[in-house]
């Protein structure tokens, strides 16, 4: 591998570990030697596809915590105007899988009791009766404790409301989609995106074990054809799902346009690693 700056390089190294590093370079290996590099194959591009890498996922997270405030926000005001108390995430009459449902109430409320936010610290010394080990005792309200979920305990709960509540749907619906199942998909797999971007893990080359389903109704733009079997798999599928989440949410967010600057600021380096097609943003989503 060349080195233009080899300063530059002992340094990178001396703050990344080598580990971290390796998945950046592996399509520059020759299978045809023992290890070898291909020729041309510089430390500067490694460099320029992690920090690609990087910007990124700063992008994605900062789009995904719009998508999952809202999420939180549509839950509450769907669900608790329906139920007319705030309750409802007890009642397991709303959910498809009882043991589930147990497991999602009990992981609420470990959630709530760990919590730092001071509304959680302030019920629990008020309410004498609080237990997080059972349903009985003192519950919070709904917007309560809903507001300490984690993503994924949300995309869990959502999943397993029964398919024929037309909060579900309402739900989907408000951002932009016409089938609840297509939309529990997608946040799943967003919730997947998440962790990996909040524990600076990287996309580059990944595949998930999730795929991206395409969206049987939509009320926005979208792609002009459906996703690969390859790009389901892939992080431009999520970000696609992330961009008409976005727009559906607030027509003026500017995350398509943030990952087309960054296409601009990194045009030597590829987008086909994360499944993106060429020419992707003549698609409509994207314009």
């Amino acid at each position: 591998m060349q080195f233009p700056d080899m300063n530059s390089a002992v340094e990178f190294f001396s703050r990344i570990s080598y580990s971290r590093l390796k998945y950046y370079w592996r399509d520059m290996i020759d299978d045809e030697t023992d290890g070898d590099f291909i020729e041309g194959a510089s430390f500067d591009t490694v460099i320029e596809r992690y920090l690609l890498d990087h910007d990124l996922r700063m992008i994605l997270f900062d789009a995904i915590e719009t998508i999952e405030v809202a999420f939180r926000a549509k839950i509450i005001n769907h669900m608790s105007k329906a139920a007319d108390n705030g309750l409802w995430y007890l009642d397991s009459s709303l959910f498809e899988d009882k043991q589930r449902h147990q497991d999602f109430v009990l992981d609420l409320k470990y959630e709530f009791e760990r919590s730092t936010e001071p509304f959680a610290k302030k019920y629990i010394a008020e309410h004498s009766n609080w237990d997080s080990e059972s349903f009985s005792g003192d519950n919070p309200d709904a917007w309560l404790i809903i507001e300490i979920a984690t993503f994924g305990t949300l995309s869990k709960m959502y999943k397993n409301l029964k398919s024929q509540l037309p909060q579900r749907s309402a739900i989907a619906n408000d951002f932009g989609l016409y089938s609840s199942k297509d939309f529990s998909n997608w946040i799943e797999v967003i919730s997947l995106l998440r962790n990996i971007a909040a524990h600076h893990s990287r996309l580059w080359n990944r595949s998930f074990s999730k795929k991206v389903s395409d969206p049987k109704g939509k009320r926005d733009r979208w792609l002009n054809g459906a996703f690969t079997e390859q790009q389901k798999k892939k992080p431009y599928a999520v970000a696609c799902a992330v961009a008409y989440l976005c727009r559906a949410i607030n027509p003026r967010h500017k995350f398509s346009l943030s990952v087309k600057e960054l296409a601009s600021k990194y045009q030597n380096i590829s987008f086909g690693k994360y499944g993106f097609p060429i020419r992707w943003e003549s698609e409509p989503l994207w314009r």
